[in-house]
């Protein structure tokens, strides 16, 4: 990465100081090894302008051995293709049947190769090639491949790059190559950004400036052949240099052109200068979408389906700089450009997310943007995630009558922060002010005690987190909604139209299945209503020996401009490489018929081609969160939007009382899943077929009954459709108890209330927009009566949602962040050192055999001789784990995957998942879990105890 290099680059620099080696003050390899011209034929031929990518040009082009390039969003690949482009570059993956015989072919002719989309691991019939194991017969060089012995030539080159964001290759891979981060910096974006929107804005100017470079290029070109060619006159020149005259008129027609030339640079450095003015007026847009892009990127350490590619990105911005409100005025067109691609960017990238994850990207985009604006201290958003990182809390509990002893180590660690120093001190002495805070239903409404009461933003968060953190969420949707506007707060409803209008024939669309979604129906419904219904949309479930005939559909589907789905993809996920294929090799525009459509669907999986997912369009199918959501998603879909069936029903009124009811049914049946084994004793996947079939039968009914048969709709409904998947006894007595409420007699009276007090009620008849606009009036959060719980009810179900996003938003942040100006590497090396310390050596074993034998009248010895046996493993495993860590951190040993989960658990204070599993169930975080270890093994070697006596 560019901190570690310049890190690299320092240390070797200060070195040679140290050991007199002469070097430059500054060094910098471009200015080493770098050609000018070279550099900017690479820069045309597609090579990031930023100077960490230059530097990797550089590398790729000097090194011994063979380049590898981590390059996620295709950015080397695409200048290696240009830049190899007159040289007859082969392109392969390990996944083509002919790629052995292209690499000999290659080898021979002295041909570039440009290998693709490796994973983790390399095929071992390559080795040869990256260890150039040559050897000579007769004068001519060789390579043995494989069986065969190829005749090597020295043109031959060879790239590699890999998809993966964060591959882990093991040291003998690393080793052989040239390994290379190509991950795009923020710099190299945001000039990238900047380019666009000065082409779109100013296309004059845009088009004068790659003119000057190309110009400039070939200047510099011109002057480097004049100086070769003097060098060469010189060289060759016999005797007195004055009596040649050849060499005296090459030397003069030089000096002229190269007089003109610098002539010519002057005035073009000149014009370059007038323009980046003009382009740099733009840099906010650039800087602020680079920002939205790497709270993008970083979504994919959630779910290994939040992948979105470069270009993906690039073409949202160009159609938001199409489509924003227009003006003269520069400040003001940048403000329209920025709120415009924002908003475009949110609904794109929430409708392929879950719900669980909604609220994160909101808060990720939120704080990215006000971090970037520098509003934000880096040590109170770490603090506000973890609450904190220290083993032990010297001071006492000034109320362990309401205060947790968790909350008040946490308010202590907190009054470390700027902005709430003396905070410790303020509770201790106004325990009464602070527990009211502590006691309200709402306590993120409240106002703080002075001097706390104008805190606001992140600061206020993290009081709130240390006292009540069942609240974040609601508070942190407030913050959201106070920075960025109440659209980031509400997440857009699913929509097929929009997601199809996006798409294009060559782009698939995936559908990222969730338990209790069922996109099928709804796909089907909307083929129809495009005249792609019957025959002309193919549905085949990949399985084992389905792939073959699924790409026989497609190869039909693209000439004849049909769809085809292919359901549950992550039950083949062999077949997958050869679906990557057949995106990027068969559907290609050229051959493809503009009406084509590739359906996808698939659970999460890590098999899941990254290129498929970066490329294509994605969208999540699940209830949405909240009674408000559910309701609105109900009304706002099929068939319920349809004013045909709305409409068609002989007793309007009472069948859109019974429809609003039935959907709040729906709506309650799956919130009360939130509130886990309170809910219900098993949890069920209830879904939109259920509220599907029911509707339709109330309107089968009630056209074909005078009186509403509540007892028949109450069977169909509460025994059948939702009680079908109701296993447990309890829960169907609840069932039908929650569906007595809707289906019943006193319905029928204006106002029905559905819910204790009058927010909740049966709207008035009226037109389907009515009733959308009642559901948008309802709030964003229902209180736990509604769904006929108690309030307390909320607050294990909200820690466990503020654990969540916390946890979500942890697993996307770069390990280098860490509080308190120390580096995380310090912290947690002084945890480390500081349990170290504490940890009493291995019970010996056979001592207390001797001292406690297993004998028929003290059964306990067995027991303790076993849990001693236990502590003894779960011991060993933290102090070895700890020792390797701190050798791992120091670089005398490798980092491996293990270890750095025990530093990033570490560092987030929580216990390592190595230690969980030798150990006693425990749900307490870092530090209490090692106050708690260490009691219990104090408490065998106490003597007199019913311990192990003194001798352990």
């Amino acid at each position: 990465t560019v901190d570690y290099r310049a890190r690299c680059q320092k240390e070797w620099l200060a070195n040679c100081k140290d050991k007199v080696i002469p070097g430059s003050s500054d060094f910098s390899l471009s200015n080493t090894l770098g050609d000018p011209v070279k550099i900017r034929a690479w820069q045309i031929a597609g090579l990031p302008i930023d100077s960490f990518s230059i530097d990797n040009g550089i590398i790729v082009s000097n090194s011994r051995r063979w380049p590898l390039m981590i390059d996620p969003q295709g950015q080397a690949n695409k200048w290696i293709k240009n830049m190899e482009k007159a040289n007859k570059l082969s392109v392969i993956k390990f996944s083509d049947a002919s790629y052995v015989r292209t690499l000999e072919n290659a080898l021979q002719f002295g041909t570039p190769v440009l290998l693709e989309n490796i994973g983790e691991e390399l095929d071992a019939f390559i080795e040869p090639i990256l260890l150039k194991t040559t050897f000579k017969q007769q004068g001519v060089e060789y390579m043995r491949l494989g069986e065969s012995i190829i005749e090597y030539s020295r043109e031959f080159k060879l790239y590699i790059t890999t998809r993966l964001r964060n591959p882990h290759y093991l040291p003998e891979v690393a080793v052989k190559v040239c390994l290379l981060n190509f991950m795009i910096t923020p710099l190299g974006l945001q000039d990238q950004l900047l380019g666009i929107v000065a082409a779109k804005e100013k296309p004059e100017l845009e088009e004068k400036k790659n003119q000057l470079i190309v110009e400039s290029a070939e200047n510099k070109k011109q002057l480097k052949e004049i100086e070769d060619k003097i060098l060469e006159v010189l060289s060759l020149s016999q005797g007195n240099i004055l009596e040649d005259e050849t060499a005296i008129k090459i030397l003069s027609s030089s000096k002229v052109l190269s007089e003109e030339i610098l002539e010519k640079q002057e005035i073009a450095s000149k014009t370059e200068m007038e323009i980046d003015e003009t382009r740099m007026g733009y840099k906010p847009v650039a800087v602020h979408s680079a920002t939205i892009f790497f709270c993008i990127s970083d979504l994919a350490n959630i779910e290994p389906m939040y992948q979105y590619s470069l270009t993906w990105f690039i073409n949202l911005y160009v159609l938001s700089l199409a489509n924003s409100t227009k003006s003269e005025e520069l400040d003001l067109r940048i403000d329209y450009i920025i709120e415009h691609f924002t908003l475009s960017i949110f609904n794109n990238v929430c409708r392929s997310l879950f719900e669980k994850d909604k609220l994160l990207f909101s808060l990720l985009l939120t704080i990215g943007i006000l971090k970037e604006k520098r509003l934000i201290s880096e040590e109170v958003w770490f603090f506000l995630l973890t609450g904190g990182v220290a083993l032990d809390n010297p001071y006492p509990n000034p109320a362990p009558e309401w205060l947790s002893e968790k909350a008040w180590a946490e308010v202590v660690r907190a009054s470390s922060l700027p902005k709430l120093k003396g905070l410790k001190e303020h509770v201790e002495q106004n325990t009464e002010e602070w527990k009211l805070i502590y006691d309200s239903t709402w306590p993120h409404e409240e106002t703080f005690p002075e001097p706390w009461k104008l805190l606001e933003g992140l600061e206020r968060l993290v009081i709130l987190r240390c006292l009540r953190p069942d609240k974040i969420i609601p508070a942190i949707r407030d913050f959201i909604a106070d920075y960025m506007g109440n659209m980031y707060i509400e997440t857009p409803t699913f929509d097929l139209q929009g997601s199809y209008n996006d798409s294009s024939c060559c782009a698939p669309l995936i559908f990222v299945l969730s338990p209790s979604a069922d996109p099928m129906a709804g796909l089907l419904k909307f083929a129809d209503d495009l005249g792609m219904g019957g025959a002309k949309t193919q549905t085949i479930s990949l399985g084992q020996g389905q792939g073959p005939i699924a790409a026989k559909m497609i190869n039909a589907a693209i000439k004849d401009g049909t769809w085809v789905v292919l359901q549950n993809c992550h039950l083949a996920t062999s077949w997958m490489p050869a679906l990557e294929k057949i995106c990027e090799e068969v559907i290609v525009p050229e051959s493809t018929n503009a009406r084509f459509r590739l359906w996808l669907t698939s659970y999460p999986s890590e098999k899941f081609p990254v290129s498929i997912l970066q490329n294509g369009i994605k969208m999540t199918n699940e209830p949405p969160k909240g009674l408000r959501a559910n309701l609105l998603r109900s009304y706002l879909n099929d068939p319920i939007s349809d004013p045909t069936f709305f409409q068609s029903c002989t007793k309007p009124v009472m069948w859109q009382k019974l429809l609003f009811g039935l959907c709040f049914f729906h709506a309650i049946v799956q919130e009360r899943r939130n509130f886990g084994p309170l809910g219900w004793n098993i949890p069920y996947e209830f879904n939109e077929s259920d509220l599907r079939i029911s509707m339709r039968q109330i309107q089968m009914f009630l056209n074909d009954y005078k009186e509403v048969p509540f007892d028949a709709l109450t069977y169909l409904t509460g025994e059948c459709n939702y009680g079908g998947r109701v296993t447990d006894d309890k829960d169907r007595r609840l069932l039908l108890s929650l569906l007595s409420t809707f289906y019943c007699k006193e319905i029928e009276q204006d106002h029905y209330y559905l819910a204790p007090g009058e927010t909740y009620y049966i709207p008035l008849y009226g037109s389907y927009q009515s009733y959308i606009d009642y559901i948008r009036t309802l709030p964003i959060t229902a209180h736990p009566e509604v769904f006929g719980l108690h309030e307390n009810a909320d607050i294990t179900k909200d820690n466990q949602e503020t654990n969540q996003l916390f946890q979500g938003v942890l697993s996307t942040l770069p390990r280098q962040s860490g509080g308190g100006g120390k580096s995380p590497q310090e912290i947690v090396e002084e945890l480390a050192q500081d349990v170290l310390s504490k940890l009493p050596k291995d019970f010996d074993l056979e001592q207390i055999m001797k001292l406690y034998p297993v004998v028929y009248e003290e059964s306990m010895n067995t027991v303790l001789r076993q849990e001693l046996i236990r502590f003894n493993r779960l011991t060993k495993v933290v102090r070895s784990s700890l020792i390797n860590l701190g050798r791992a951190i120091k670089g005398q040993v490798l980092m491996s995957s293990e270890l750095e989960e025990v530093f990033n658990s570490m560092l987030m204070g929580k216990v390592p998942g190595m230690w969980a599993a030798k150990s006693y169930p425990s749900l307490k975080p870092l530090g209490g879990y090692v106050a708690d270890l260490l009691a219990r093994l104090a408490f065998f070697q106490v003597p007199g105890s019913q311990g192990a006596g003194s001798h352990c």
